[in-house]
């Protein structure tokens, strides 16, 4: 994925100014290796950090530029940092790169690993330094190949510059590196998950607490950030927490700049860095160029398939959490998607809510049991044979799997979208009953789960 340019991107050149993530990136798509990447100021911010900055100070700084997760969450960075032990003995201790980039219409990690490896690396060095950890695993989706290969490439020019192993750079701080590959599971983006994984067990969820700040990798202390949050790490520490708060725009809650990006049937798909607090329609309408020639923007989502679908009307919303909050959903991952016109709502739902149920770990009952229960349903519409009450047994299992109902997000993420599609277009799933079906309580249809 290149980054793409419409519109005003065409009349704004990515700079180090304003496009901290992304003004490395060459015109031709290629990766960005050691040379170039230090020619243009890489590893600069982590010869800061080791040089003039405490441990504490570094995640003091990330505290206050009010960097939060970018993986979809939103925790703020520099809190999370925080709950990692001050206990001097505790030495060892873990930092993980969540990079099991999974969630449908998502691909913004994926260009950072594959276009600026070292900005990832630089990012985990730093963060590596800030938290005492003296060894780091960048946990990665197994079918991104060919990050995989420009990963493994740049820790290897790392580790040769000195950047990475013994005594980096001259003081004496120890920090190994290592990229690990999943076996291709969707829940692995839930962090105690990922940790299961990486120790070779399950993929299920933990219990929590204990946090992974306390327990974590093989019982050890353990932060895990997303690829994006880690990559922001070298631009906070180079230029400061008022330059990176001044990024965004006015009205925003959000400080710095996000990936965002639009799919579906516009006239640009792509990726931009934008700031915080852009409208979704400048999005939509400036850089994807709006819907192609013989379309209509029926719905979008704003973050990837985990959230909730907005009607066009809602397009003047701001781009952070609190603005898509505003208008009755989740920012996500900020890579947007537009549903046409010519899209089945229920076919579309139907077919989300499959890869939702495949990709449940079986852990807690509502979610094993729930998302099956709403495929049949769904199923059962799409074809014409849906039965009365069967919106309302959907629509309970909204309610039985939402946030707090289930032992982790994996459920709750997967029927927002479910709610929010009845919500604003049910006459579509109504037009799925049968004429003749008899009346059905809520929640009492019979179904045989994997039939």
């Amino acid at each position: 994925m290149t980054l793409t340019s419409f519109g005003p991107a065409n009349r704004i050149a990515r700079s180090a100014e304003t496009h901290p993530l992304t003004w490395r990136l060459r015109d031709d798509g290629e990766p960005v290796w050691l040379d170039e990447y230090q020619a243009k100021n890489g590893y600069a911010a982590a010869r800061k950090a080791f040089a003039d900055l405490s441990q504490d100070d570094i995640v003091q700084t990330v505290k206050d530029a009010g960097l939060k997760g970018r993986g979809g969450a939103g925790f703020p960075t520099g809190v999370k940092w925080g709950l990692m032990p001050k206990d001097e003995s505790m030495n060892i201790r873990y930092l993980l790169c969540n990079a099991d980039e999974m969630e449908p219409n998502t691909w913004k990690d994926r260009m950072l690993m594959e276009q600026l490896p070292h900005l990832l690396i630089e990012g985990m060095l730093i963060s590596a330094r800030a938290l005492k950890t003296y060894r780091g695993y960048i946990f990665l989706r197994g079918e991104y190949t060919t990050a995989a290969k420009h990963l493994r490439r740049a820790v290897e020019e790392a580790k040769a510059a000195g950047l990475l192993g013994k005594n980096i750079l001259g003081s004496g701080f120890d920090f190994e590196l290592f990229v690990h590959t999943g076996a291709g599971r969707y829940i692995c983006g839930e962090e105690t998950a990922l940790i299961n994984s990486l120790e070779g067990r399950r993929a299920n969820p933990r219990s929590k607490p204990p946090f992974p700040a306390a327990v974590g990798v093989w019982g050890k202390p353990t932060c895990v950030n997303n690829v994006e949050t880690l990559c922001n790490v070298p631009a906070i520490i180079g230029d400061g927490v008022e330059w990176y708060k001044s990024l965004a725009r006015e009205g925003s809650e959000d400080h710095g700049t996000k990936l965002m990006g639009f799919s579906g049937k516009v006239k640009n798909p792509g990726l931009w860095e934008l700031p915080f607090g852009v409208t979704a329609r400048e999005l939509f309408e400036d850089y994807a160029g709006g819907m192609r020639d013989g379309f209509k923007l029926k719905c979008w989502q704003p973050g990837g398939a985990g959230t909730g679908f907005l009607l066009p009307e809602h397009l003047d919303a701001q781009m952070y959490a609190g603005g898509i909050a505003k208008v009755g959903t989740r920012m996500g991952t900020g890579l947007a998607m537009a549903v046409d016109d010519s899209i089945n709502m229920v076919s579309l739902l139907r077919n989300m809510e499959q890869f939702f149920a495949r990709e449940s770990c079986g852990f807690c009952t509502p979610c094993r049991d729930g998302l099956p229960w709403s495929v049949k349903l769904l199923m059962a519409l799409e074809n014409g044979q849906g039965q009365q009450g069967d919106i309302e047994t959907l629509l309970g299992l909204v309610g039985f799997l939402g946030p707090g109902k289930t032992f982790c997000a994996h459920a709750p993420g997967a029927v927002e979208p479910l709610g929010s599609a009845i919500k604003y277009f049910r006459p579509e799933f109504e037009a799925g009953i049968a004429p003749t079906s008899a009346a059905v309580p809520p929640l009492a249809r019979p179904i045989v789960v994997g039939a």
